[in-house]
């Protein structure tokens, strides 16, 4: 049940933008909190603990049922019914995919390594008639790292990652027609116009900027404030590992904006976690 004084949230930290990105959704804060309180407790978690905790988020009660009956429809969650309440868990799905997210957003953003100028390159083209496996492609090779060349040609100066690359390709059923090469591409002046013309390093280092900017204006005062800065912290971070390849530092401008948003990032959750996870708890009591 929920406690006196909760219905008072305390002012949701905001992130400014200086181009607008869009506002996190329901169901995409309640994967942030899934990933960063649930799937650590490994217990089941009340509908009311949700309701409570992305109300501090600004979601609203039905958007947060409708996004609890979306993952469970998706087959993330489970949800057991104890008279009028429903206690819902993580399944397996849910907490294999949480927690390669989570592997994901802890190990991103340090030192990549001296570069040997080696790159992988794969040649995969889809149908223009099939959209939905042309998205499916450009998503899962960007999760990948890769970056798109031109029409049809990716590149990253990661070849070990060939082994996930062809996994991937053969998971979404394209790895009959495509081609893998790994080698060097002439000289540093070279490599760092490929990595531009692949990759948008102006977009993505002013989403750095920005999150530099929004997270060091956040001074939660109390418990949920913390609590609701923290898991703001987890969601905007979670969305660099797609949006940078992470890309040696030869490859990268100078003063690089990402490697001052890594240390933020690692600060602020460590100082925010043990107030954070506090209230998680004290949301999710009876």
């Amino acid at each position: 049940m929920a406690r006196s004084g909760e219905d008072a949230a305390p002012p949701r930290p905001e992130f400014r933008r200086r181009r607008e990105l869009g506002a996190a959704s329901a169901r995409s804060l309640l994967l942030t909190v899934l990933g960063e309180f649930v799937l650590p407790g490994g217990e089941p978690v009340w509908t009311a603990a949700f309701r409570r905790a992305l109300g501090l988020l600004g979601v609203e009660e039905k958007a947060v049922r409708q996004a609890l009956a979306r993952s469970a429809a998706e087959g993330w969650l489970a949800g057991e019914r104890h008279g009028r309440r429903t206690a819902w868990r993580l399944t397996p799905a849910g907490e294999r995919l949480l927690t390669d997210g989570t592997e994901r957003i802890y190990g991103f953003g340090g030192p990549v390594g001296e570069w040997d100028g080696r790159w992988l390159l794969v040649l995969a083209t889809v149908p223009e008639t099939n959209r939905r496996l042309r998205h499916l492609l450009r998503t899962r090779l960007a999760w990948s790292g890769l970056g798109n060349l031109s029409p049809g040609v990716w590149v990253s100066p990661h070849p070990e990652r060939e082994p996930e690359v062809r996994g991937v390709l053969a998971e979404i059923g394209v790895a009959d027609s495509s081609t893998l090469f790994t080698g060097r591409l002439g000289d540093l002046t070279e490599a760092r116009r490929v990595a531009r013309q692949a990759w948008d390093l102006d977009e993505i280092e002013l989403s750095y900027e920005d999150f530099l900017e929004a997270v060091g204006a956040l001074r939660p005062a109390d418990d949920p404030g913390t609590f609701a800065a923290h898991t703001r912290l987890v969601q905007e971070w979670r969305r660099f590992p797609f949006l940078d390849p992470a890309l040696p530092a030869e490859l990268l401008p100078d003063d690089w904006s990402g490697s001052q948003a890594f240390t933020l990032f690692h600060e602020r959750h460590n100082a925010w976690r043990s107030a954070a996870d506090r209230h998680w708890k004290a949301l999710s009591e009876d």
